[in-house]
């Protein structure tokens, strides 16, 4: 294995060789052959290969990979812990840690004095957290223009430091970005995925499948979450994740993104208020006014919206868009978001609801129910090239997610635990259908009420009923 690696370049290891020895080639080709003996090689392969997690296959690999073929440089950003280092470097051939300590503290020597040198290596080559050194923004964006070439870098990073901070230019034409989020109970294996999203828009139907999952396993796939990490573990460590994921926020992500000391209980008095106006387009007074009755000390107004200002940035709030549609008859649409954390076990985690709990109050676990299914949805959108938004409007009508794609096409999506509130959903669906004005616009390509039902089938009237563990992109 050692003359193997001396004899070749880290990019031919990685074609000749299997693709999940990688890390371990990448890693070794960074020392000098010296250093490299064959005790180092076994000690090494034995101690990753024995932690090595099997990778499983996210929706954003095969976006990451068209990106590439068009773009100089891709910027993949999202909140911590989602995978957007992993994903990257089942791709990338070389690679810089800003975070590793040792590397991280040489690469802002480096900056100082010679940035172009961090930019040196095996194409793709990964800059991982680069808004730790922000100046290697502007220095990509140069030697993308320099080489004029598509797939030269992949840049990670968990925080917006372009809202903050005054960069010569915004990577326009040359860096193109993607959004990753926790994983879809399909990416986690808990979806199987048997009714296609891209399919209901090619016109599918009608349809039929059955959910593995009951009630009580969506209970607890929302306190768990999408995390990569959790996925997998026996169940009491994986509710761990998502309250060590809000103590990390708590005290001491808030002050690594900007240095601005924060006073952990207040953070935690706003997460948890937050987490009560989940799937709700509450005004921002009104979560402020939730957090003084809970605080013994007066917080103003603008810190408030400080805070949540900076957990967007950090991709822990992440809130739903209003849609505006060509209506037939002329009605008052409202504009506020709807809230939503990137993940609905960070809501739970919060007000410390166990999947218990939240059987025991369905009224709580149907807005995080809402929560889990836009998370998905969001990412199901990304892969057809679309987005996602929310329509309500001054008569109470409401839709809870509006897939539009880049095509103009549309799909409406109610939101319902199951039972009577499936005949709700559909009647509020083919409503909005209904005053959709088609001159103007193309009408929906379908109606769906989500569940946390066992049973996919398409109603009479052409609603299709999803269990969200049936839907997959």
């Amino acid at each position: 294995l050692r003359r193997t690696i001396m004899r070749h370049s880290t990019e031919r290891l990685c074609a000749i060789l299997p693709n999940d020895y990688a890390p371990f080639y990448r890693t070794i080709m960074r020392h000098s052959a010296e250093f490299i003996d064959s005790a180092m090689v076994v000690r090494y392969y034995t101690s990753k290969k024995a932690h090595m997690k099997e990778y499983r296959p996210r929706i954003a690999d095969t976006l990451l990979s068209q990106k590439l073929e068009a773009k100089g440089a891709i910027l993949i950003q999202g909140p911590k812990w989602c995978g957007k280092t992993t994903t990257a470097l089942q791709i990338a051939r070389s690679v810089l840690y800003l975070q590793d300590p040792q590397e991280g503290k040489q690469a802002r020597l480096a900056a100082e004095l010679n940035i172009s040198s961090l930019l040196q290596g095996d194409v793709p080559r990964l800059l991982d957290e680069w808004q730790l050194v922000p100046e290697l923004w502007d220095a990509v964006r140069h030697e993308v223009d320099m080489r004029d070439a598509f797939g030269q870098f992949i840049l990670t990073g968990s925080t917006t430091p372009l809202a903050n901070m005054a960069y010569t230019h915004s990577g326009t034409g040359r860096i193109a970005r993607i959004t990753m989020r926790p994983m879809t109970l399909q990416e986690s294996g808990e979806s199987s995925g048997q009714i296609s999203l891209s399919g209901l828009f090619e016109g599918e139907g009608p349809i039929q499948g059955v959910s593995a999952l009951s009630v009580v396993d969506i209970a607890f796939l929302m306190c768990r979450g999408g995390w990569p990490k959790a996925v997998g573990l026996p169940q009491h460590i994986a509710l761990q994740q998502s309250i060590d994921y809000v103590d990390s926020i708590v005290e001491s992500h808030l002050v690594s993104y900007d240095g601005v000391q924060r006073n952990p209980e207040r953070v935690r008095n706003l997460l948890r208020s937050f987490a009560r106006f989940t799937a709700t387009d509450a005004k921002i007074t009104r979560i402020h006014q939730d957090i003084l009755s809970n605080d013994n000390e007066r917080l103003s107004y603008d810190t408030t919206h400080s805070y949540i200002s900076t957990l967007k940035q950090l991709f822990v709030i992440e809130d739903l868009p209003a849609w505006s549609p060509k209506l037939r008859s002329r009605t008052a649409v409202r504009s506020s978001d709807v809230h939503h954390f990137c993940d609905p076990s960070l809501a739970t985690a919060a007000i410390g609801a166990t999947p218990d709990d939240l059987l025991n109050d369905l009224e709580t676990m149907g807005l995080f129910f809402e929560s889990l299914c836009i998370r998905d949805l969001r990412v199901y959108a990304q892969a057809l090239d679309g987005n996602l938004a929310h329509y309500r409007d001054k008569n109470n009508l409401e839709c809870d997610a509006i897939i539009h794609r880049r095509d103009g096409s549309y799909a409406l999506v109610e939101i319902k635990l199951g039972g009577s509130l499936i005949d709700e959903g559909a009647a509020h669906l083919l409503a909005l259908a209904q005053n959709i004005d088609t001159t103007r616009m193309k009408k929906p390509a379908f109606c769906m009420v989500l569940t946390a039902g066992r049973y996919a089938y398409t109603r009479k009237d052409g609603v299709h009923v999803v269990p969200i563990a049936c839907l997959g992109v």
